[in-house]
This record gives structure tokens, C-alpha cells and sequence, in this order.
């Protein structure tokens, strides 16, 4: 069944982590759902724009978001791609197939002020589990990481000495990021506390829940909702949130869309771009509040 050889293509050739591989079939399952026929090769020559276009406008009617309909037609775009490359068709119906037009959303970020009032004046307490989450809360600030990448943190991700953390980025790419002196304190400390709550453990992760297991999202999501509660009111506080703020303030800051972009494991630089319009939207504030004519 094509479906099957093309998602062993996303995990082993690709070397897209699981949880993507996944999105990708569940895509193609709809798809093949609403169309009616399988992914096999008597019926992908039956699959046509109409079709495509048809699955979109049930998408629609069902007030799916623009967003969720163009990345389940990334989905079939890279689908009929792996087709065509492997002279499965002579076409790609997805050539003449338009995606529905995103508003661009500003991603949302904590002001500088409160993101130091929590981290400087807050209390998470002396005992692990305050330790623990702080340390978390400061990881997410300090460096910019993915959740994904913070719960798969080990203990030898972490070099003291130089002051570096190792971070498996995405398609298991790694990249080496700096922490400052305050930080790998805040670090030690954590760890100490680990040592001491837990004297063995079997396995080597960095981040432990209350009982010594390995992190999962919800427990981190839970954290973080808990201390940004403390000091925003955005809508979403979750840890992409201080992803986020990590990248805005460095660029504020007048760090280079480069450097952040290295920092942040992005693939390319128009995924960065996207914190210059909040840079672009302070400067305008900035300019009606100062400038006498404004």
C-alpha cells in the first residue's frame, strides 16, 4: 500500500520523529475517508483537484481553521510528490490545487518585566519539585527550547564546564546552545536536589517528575500554565509561550535574525522572521508615544 511505503519514507528517510510520521497518516486517513478509496495503486490514479478540492470545502464547512486545512494539504503535497518520484504518476493533482489564505498571528510573549518578576521575586520553594520547576521555567527562558527537546534532555546534555547544553532538535539534528553563569548555577542546584531526592535512578534524564519517571508533555504543560498564570494574561500559556519570549527579547535586545535562528534549531530564516513584525510593532509604539507629530 503506497501509504505505508511512503510514511517508512518520512521516518527512515526523512527522519521525522514519530509524533510527526503520526500527523501525516492521520492526514491520509481522512482523506482516504472522504474520498471514499484506498491509498492503493488502483485507486490513486482516480485522485484528482476535485477531489482535493472537495475535501477542502467539507474542511470549511466544518470551520476547520485555514491554518489546519493547508498542513493537512502539506500532507497530500508531499504525499503525490513521493508518488511522482517514484513514477507512480505522471502528475501531481495538487499543482492545481490553491490553499486557503492564513492571517498572519503575532506570536504571543511575556513582557520583560514579568518574565524577571517570576523568575527574580517568586518563591517556587526549596524543596525538589520548586527546584525542579524553576529550573524548567528558566530552561524554556534561557534557551529557547522545544518541549520536546527540554523532556529529552540527559544529564550528560549538559556541560558545566564550558557552559553549553546538546540539544536533539528536529530530524535528530543536534546544535549546541550557551547558558550564562546564573544559569548553570541554577543548574547545579537542580541537580544537587535530584541527587539527593532520588540516590538511583535507571535512567539518565535530566528532567524528573515528583516520582523519578521521565518528563511527559502534560506534566510540563501543567508547570508552565501554573507560574505564567503568576504574571500574564495572554491566552495561551503554554512553553512555546517562553519559546517565544526567549526569541523576542533577544531580538529587542538587537541580537542578529541569524543568531536566533541557530539558537532556535529552525531550518530556515523565514521561520524567524516572524518575531521582526513584534520588534516592528514595539518600534511603532515606541514612535507614537515619543514623536511629537505622531
Amino acid at each position: 500500500m503506497f501509504k505505508d511505503l511512503f510514511l517508512k519514507y518520512l521516518q527512515f528517510e526523512k527522519r521525522f520523529s514519530v509524533n510527526t510520521v503520526k500527523s501525516y497518516e492521520s492526514d491520509l486517513n481522512q482523506f482516504a475517508t472522504f474520498i471514499e478509496l484506498g491509498l492503493t495503486k488502483s485507486d490513486i490514479h482516480q485522485i484528482d483537484e476535485k477531489l482535493v478540492r472537495a475535501w477542502v470545502v467539507s474542511m470549511m464547512e466544518k470551520d476547520f481553521s485555514a491554518l489546519s486545512i493547508n498542513r493537512k494539504l502539506s500532507t497530500l503535497k508531499t504525499f503525490f510528490k513521493f508518488l511522482l518520484r517514484e513514477g507512480q504518476i505522471k502528475s501531481n493533482p495538487m499543482d492545481k490545487v490553491t490553499s486557503p489564505k492564513t492571517s498572519k498571528k503575532l506570536p504571543s510573549f511575556i513582557e520583560e518585566k514579568h518574565i524577571n518578576g517570576l523568575l527574580d521575586d517568586y518563591s517556587f520553594g526549596d524543596d525538589f519539585s520548586g527546584i525542579r520547576n524553576k529550573t524548567i521555567i528558566e530552561m524554556f527562558y534561557n534557551t529557547g527550547m522545544r518541549l520536546s527537546e527540554l523532556i529529552g534532555l540527559t544529564l550528560n546534555s549538559i556541560d558545566l564546564h564550558n557552559g553549553t547544553i546538546k540539544v536533539l532538535g528536529k530530524r535528530n539534528k543536534e546544535r549546541i546552545l550557551p547558558i550564562h553563569t546564573s544559569f548553570q548555577n541554577s543548574i547545579k542546584k537542580y541537580i544537587l536536589a535530584r541527587d539527593k531526592e532520588f540516590l538511583a535512578l535507571d535512567h539518565h534524564f535530566l528532567f524528573v517528575t515528583d516520582k523519578g519517571n521521565k518528563l511527559y508533555e502534560k506534566f510540563v504543560y501543567r508547570i508552565v500554565n501554573k507560574y505564567l498564570n503568576l504574571v500574564t494574561t495572554i491566552e495561551k500559556k503554554s512553553p512555546h509561550i517562553l519559546r517565544h519570549t526567549f526569541a523576542t527579547h533577544l531580538l529587542n535586545r538587537g541580537a542578529d535574525l541569524n543568531s536566533i535562528k541557530e539558537l532556535l534549531g529552525h531550518a530556515n530564516l523565514s521561520a524567524t522572521q516572524i518575531y521582526t513584525h513584534n520588534t516592528f510593532e514595539k518600534l511603532k509604539t515606541i514612535y507614537k508615544q515619543a514623536h511629537p507629530r505622531a
